[in-house]
């Protein structure tokens, strides 16, 4: 029986939750603004002890890899990358969109997770439901949300958009796309560990060494620091 250990700090959710096949053992998630790096392991350390679980028992870790915020996904890989490589079990990267997208299996269309990402941008992609597992349809992007919506409204295919950041969005989502637009329950906008977990069990291992975040774009002062080079 494998028994794995989920952690995703890719946005203001701080989600970790251990699994072991089919059951969840524990899970702990909270949104608030607070700092992940303060946070995150003492959340990691009191689920465990919580459930009686040992570090040493642990046969993979599960980590959301982005994209988000560049710090949150940041600190969520190195903790999942440090214990994977110290407990000597392989480690599993999921994108934080796929996760978000599997609160939605119910939903008969296309699914479409949003994070904002500034300045009229999204993060997101295009996810179905299909054979009890979430299938990506589009690829992870960032793009100009009056973009996408534009590509969806030649889709003509019901959406449903999902995420803590998709009331950032609503009123020109609505504009957009009008009845083919459809919104998650509040309770389904919090991405769930318990499910990265899931995930993650039915995921190839990585190389630990060379495992790297998901960030879809260059921080916003990789990219300034790059323009000014090439001036």
């Amino acid at each position: 029986m494998t028994r794995v250990l989920a952690i995703d700090t890719s946005s203001y959710v701080l989600g970790v939750a251990i699994v072991e096949e089919d059951r969840v053992i524990g899970e702990l998630v909270t949104n608030l603004n607070k700092n992940h790096s303060v946070r995150a392991m003492p959340a990691v350390d009191q689920l465990m002890k919580d459930c009686e679980i040992k570090p040493d028992t642990l046969d993979r870790i599960v980590v959301g890899r982005g994209p988000g915020s560049f710090t949150g996904v940041r600190i969520g890989v190195t903790l999942a990358k440090t214990l994977a490589w110290s407990l000597n079990v392989p480690l599993v990267g999921v994108s934080s969109l796929e996760l978000l997208a599997a609160n939605g299996r119910y939903f008969k269309g296309v699914i479409s997770p949003i994070m904002d990402a500034r300045r009229g941008q999204v993060y997101t992609g295009i996810y179905t439901w299909d054979n009890m597992s979430v299938q990506t349809e589009v690829e992870d992007v960032n793009i100009a949300l009056t973009d996408w919506l534009g590509m969806l409204k030649e889709k003509n295919e019901d959406v449903l958009f999902i995420g803590n950041d998709v009331h950032l969005h609503k009123e020109t989502i609505i504009e957009y796309l009008g009845e083919i637009a459809h919104f998650a329950e509040t309770s389904e906008n919090n991405p769930r560990p318990s499910e990265l977990a899931l995930i993650g069990l039915q995921r190839e291992a990585e190389d630990v060494h060379s495992f790297v975040p998901n960030y879809t774009r260059l921080a916003e002062a990789e990219a300034k620091w790059l323009e000014s080079k090439e001036k």
